[in-house]
């Protein structure tokens, strides 16, 4: 039964993979061949969004959803694996800040960078660049999304979130959607450990340990948007939104499944004394 299933999610997989590099080298020779002038096709974005939707069934994960994404947000989220991407890519039109090795990942990079995903090499001193870039994604209303730690985690912890890329939040107008990610074994509802991309993991090692796996629950939580108050630093709206995520994840920990301190405690996170609290400080 277990070599059947990844037999046939296996098989899934590479149809849709195939799929996806028709899709990738059609966009791309479009792309070639027209005017600069002429905008992408008005169906790139239902057709990413459809592919992400796809891969993530192919792999035969559920996702349960709370809460709404609030389109034109800068949605700020954990990071605990590649699947990140496809599973929020499901939900809408969204744009990416992901690393440069992504840009190199056979479809899945392609694709990416096709569909208008941002990337940043790290040490690499883009930060002021890219976020001129997010600006303005921000201020045409698109929705663009940031992992602020920086790395992956294995789902127990969650990581201080760089105030750097944070300076976007402070545009006026533009309002941080925290999102929380947890990935879940579906019979025992205990924190998976396969689905995580962390260390010297491969794409292919991981990937395999997914056709192969009895079942994944991936929830994602939309928290309420927040807006930075006039004169608040980057710190502080990092660490209120790192907070705002950190409540969520330990919500979801059942009582019988926390014998393990499975999160930084709450009481590291930001605690403004009154409503309107952000206060402003050294960034």
């Amino acid at each position: 039964m277990v070599i059947r299933r990844a037999l046939w999610r296996a098989g899934r997989v590479s149809a849709h993979l195939a799929t996806g590099t028709l899709i990738g080298l059609y966009l791309g020779l479009n792309t070639a061949l027209r005017s600069r002038s002429r905008p992408a096709p008005a169906w790139l974005p239902r057709c990413v969004r459809w592919w992400h939707r796809r891969l993530v069934q192919t792999l035969d994960i559920t996702v349960q959803r709370d809460g709404t994404l609030v389109p034109g947000c800068l949605l700020i989220g954990n990071h605990v694996s590649w699947l990140d991407i496809p599973i929020l890519g499901a939900e809408g039109e969204i744009t990416f800040l992901a690393k440069a090795d992504v840009a190199a990942w056979p479809v899945i990079g392609w694709l990416a960078r096709l569909a208008g995903t941002r990337f940043i090499t790290r040490g690499a001193h883009q930060a002021d660049a890219v976020a001129q870039q997010l600006t303005a994604d921000l201020a045409a209303q698109r929705t663009v999304m940031l992992f602020p730690e920086g790395t992956t985690t294995d789902g127990h912890t969650l990581g201080r979130f760089h105030p750097r890329l944070f300076a976007i939040a402070q545009q006026p107008g533009v309002r941080v959607q925290p999102v929380a990610i947890r990935y879940r074994h579906r019979e025992t509802l205990a924190l998976d450990g396969d689905a995580p991309y962390t260390g010297d993991d491969s794409l292919l090692a991981n990937l395999g340990r997914l056709i192969r796996h009895p079942g994944l629950v991936a929830t994602v939580q939309f928290l309420e948007p927040i807006s930075a108050a006039e004169g608040c630093s980057r710190r502080a709206l990092a660490e209120q939104t790192r907070c705002a995520i950190l409540t969520a994840l330990e919500q979801w920990e059942p009582p019988h499944l926390r014998p393990h301190p499975a999160l930084v405690p709450v009481t590291d996170c930001y605690a403004p004394p009154v409503a309107g609290w952000l206060e402003p400080g050294a960034a």
